[in-house]
């Protein structure tokens, strides 16, 4: 039986192999089995030896494929030719703009129906992108003056939960009008804090990933 002796090229070839599988069926009609089928010969158990579900794979499977453009977000966050109040809009428009997304949707799961997927989503969004990403932005906006709260901590979890949760296709099946109008009380919410930083240019990319989302489907 086949067998790479390189652990790190194992599992490359296992998330290589995923990812081709979960774009060509979709993540919900790929089974453990199919992947085990074309690894060339290596066995369930070396999946099993570095992933422990179909979960663990898509997770990891993602971050392979926003790893580039996460480092895109984190040179916004620590730029210094703008504001706290403009890097958190750059922040959005480089979120919804990065080229990534097409495939990231493409290959997503339905998440009403993998809930441990979906605590993994929310805890990572609440306990690691918020503090990662925009808390630290929202403290250079409060230090600038350009944003103003006595709450940056929750600040930075309500918009990220409300940006990657509630206005996500992949967590509710919205129609488009039901995406426009959340979009417009996120707006609108967010120049109640006096951050105008959503358009109508992430609008449209928003519905154009649901889209994506709806058609894969």
């Amino acid at each position: 039986m086949a067998r790479n002796k390189n652990p790190e090229e194992t599992v490359n070839l296992i998330l290589d192999v995923a990812l081709r599988l979960f774009m060509e069926k979709g993540y919900e009609h790929t089974s453990i089995q199919d992947i085990i089928d074309n690894l060339g010969g290596l066995s369930k158990g070396a999946i099993y030896h570095h992933f422990k579900s179909k979960e663990d794979i898509l997770v990891a499977v993602t971050d392979m494929m926003t790893a580039e453009s996460n480092q895109i977000l984190a040179d916004i966050r620590d730029s210094t030719g703008l504001n706290g109040k403009e890097k958190l809009k750059a922040i959005f428009k480089a979120s919804v703009n990065r080229p990534v997304n097409d495939d990231i949707f493409n290959v997503a799961p339905n998440f009403n129906n993998n809930p441990r997927l979906f605590f993994s989503f929310l805890h990572e969004t609440v306990y690691e992108a918020a503090p990662y990403y925009i808390l630290p932005i929202i403290k250079q906006g409060i230090a600038d003056g350009s944003i103003k709260t006595d709450y940056p901590g929750q600040l930075a979890e309500l918009i990220i939960v409300i940006a990657n949760i509630w206005m996500n296709p992949m967590v509710f099946d919205n129609t488009k009008e039901e995406l426009y109008g959340k979009f417009m009380l996120f707006k609108q919410m967010m120049q109640g804090f006096g951050l105008d930083i959503i358009d109508n240019e992430i609008l449209d990319r928003m519905i154009e990933l649901a889209s994506v989302y709806q058609n894969k489907k």
